[in-house]
């Protein structure tokens, strides 16, 4: 079995893009019911032994706390940049001092270069938005709009709200996710080709330039981050799989369709060895013995990637994935979610846990709040409150 894991960081992500968990949609531009809903979530999540929230404050070049540099998000006021009838407030500085009380972490989840969901209108963006100042910054693919990660003024601008928040916030953490270049679209092609013939910076091959222009985004946040402070931590939460083996011997043995180095253009093991991210927590959301990605296969091919390193492995958990599953899938026969929790106690790189997402996790599908609060709170009583959502 090995030795046992220590798990001591409880993670819980809280999406704020489309409202998947917070404002509900009931809630848009209602400061009192945003944040009883709010209250409501960190306690739910103390009850099960959730230590930390990863919080998306700026899902679409917007912000859901003060700035002076992005629009106030229409996720939480209905209207990008307007507060509308809805009293301003800041929803990050709240937030963290509540977390904060309940002896909670906050970690500050941005998005970097993503301007909107595919579908949406851009008019609707605010007239101070970014792309609105600086339209040559960003291109079009199937229908979304996105920074340039070509340009060095998309990364300087990434590091300037880096920096804001840093200053201004007492977080623990500033955290990414999958989402650099975006996921592909079957054969449509990425509109770069203007800016790597402007800026190849020696390059010739596009897709290494690609890399190069994310590692360079993750090189300098990291440097900001640092600069501003010694204690707040940068985290990743990569797409589950590097590369496969097929392609590369020391990637996993996994035949994933899509892969971080090759598809995303993130090359997660370069920035693990050169030091620039403080943890990793790779999304796998597949389950134990999976054909093409296995969970198990995939938490020791990551537990391998951090050894010998100072970077810390958290492993992202998809509770969502119980819910409306068919009684013929792993996800439907038993506790899948179970099953993993057990697998990474015998992993001893793995430290920390997280779950996606807060609000089908906690609607409790196949009990799995029990499972995670036997695993992480046996010596707290059980709690007697009423389970019914503010939101529902």
């Amino acid at each position: 079995m090995g030795a046992h894991a220590e798990i001591t960081f409880r993670g819980a992500w809280i999406a704020t893009v489309a409202n998947i968990d917070w404002p509900s949609t009931t809630a848009i531009g209602n400061t009192e019911k945003q944040q009883a809903e709010m209250n409501w979530i960190l306690d739910s999540l103390q009850a099960i032994g959730i230590n930390a929230i990863i919080f998306q404050v700026r899902p679409t070049a917007d912000a859901l706390y003060y700035s002076e540099l992005e629009p106030v998000s229409h996720w939480l006021t209905g209207t990008q940049g307007s507060w509308n009838s809805q009293t301003p407030w800041d929803p990050l500085e709240w937030t963290i001092k509540q977390a904060h009380q309940r002896n909670m972490e906050v970690h500050v989840w941005l998005n970097p270069y993503r301007v909107n969901l595919a579908k949406t209108d851009i008019s609707t963006l605010s007239e101070n938005h970014i792309m609105k100042k600086q339209p040559d910054w960003f291109w079009n693919y199937g229908g979304q709009w996105y920074f340039d990660p070509g340009l060095e003024q998309t990364r300087e601008w990434i590091c300037t709200i880096v920096q804001d928040i840093v200053q201004r916030y007492p977080i623990q953490a500033i955290h990414m996710d999958d989402y650099f270049y975006p996921y592909p679209l079957g054969k449509k092609t990425l509109p770069d080709e203007k800016t790597f013939a402007a800026h190849p910076r020696g390059y010739t091959d596009i897709q290494e330039w690609r890399r190069n222009n994310v590692n360079l985004a993750i090189q300098e946040i990291s440097k900001t981050i640092k600069e501003c402070s010694a204690h707040v931590q940068f985290g990743i939460s990569p797409f589950g799989v590097w590369r496969n083996a097929a392609v590369d011997s020391t990637g996993s043995k996994t035949q994933a369709g899509i892969t971080n180095y090759d598809n995303l253009y993130a090359d997660i093991r370069l920035w693990i060895q050169k030091g620039w991210i403080d943890y990793v927590l790779p999304q796998l959301y597949w389950e134990i013995g999976k054909k093409a990605a296995d969970y198990e296969i995939l938490a020791h091919w990551w537990a391998n990637e951090v050894k010998g390193t100072n970077c810390k492995l958290y492993i992202g958990l998809a509770p969502y994935r119980l819910e409306n599953a068919s009684p013929k899938t792993p996800w439907g026969k038993g506790n899948e979610i179970n099953k993993q929790m057990q697998l990474n106690r015998t992993i001893p790189e793995i430290t920390g846990e997280c779950f996606y997402s807060t609000r089908p996790l906690l609607r409790n599908p196949r009990h799995v709040c029990d499972s995670i609060k036997a695993f992480y709170l046996s010596d707290i009583q059980s709690e007697s409150d009423s389970n019914i959502m503010p939101w529902e």
